[in-house]
């Protein structure tokens, strides 16, 4: 017998993206080569509105990801600098290790599943 919360908890997993992790200078690398299947890098920070909007939207859309792969812009500037993130939210792509680039997307499902499909279009290069 299902309890509403065990309902409203097989509910909830059936529309998000179950696995996030959090990168950081140190481990974001060996993690993003060793990793199967698609990633969504996201850049954030603290202090930006449309990221902890995106916090908040982007586990709840059903996109072709295995996982989403957060990183702290405010605490990672390595990773700044090497993916050359200039604005925030910033979204990148990586499947099977490999980069397929920055997506450049309003945080919409549609233009989200747009910018994916383009960028798996181009040709694969190595993690910055």
């Amino acid at each position: 017998m299902n309890t509403d919360l065990e309902c409203r908890q097989t509910d909830i997993s059936e529309f998000s993206i179950a696995t996030q992790l959090e990168l950081t200078d140190l481990d974001a690398d060996r993690r993003l080569l060793d990793l199967p299947g698609t990633s969504l890098l996201v850049f954030t920070s603290t202090g930006c509105a449309s990221c902890r909007w995106a916090r908040q939207a982007l586990p709840g859309m059903q996109l072709p990801v295995e996982r989403l792969c957060w990183i702290d812009a405010g605490h990672n500037a390595g990773l700044v600098t090497r993916y050359e993130v200039f604005h925030l939210p910033a979204l990148f792509l990586v499947k099977d290790g490999h980069f397929f680039g920055a997506l450049h997307a309003r945080l919409t499902h549609s233009d989200l599943l747009t910018a994916m499909v383009e960028a798996l279009l181009r040709p694969a290069e190595e993690l910055p």
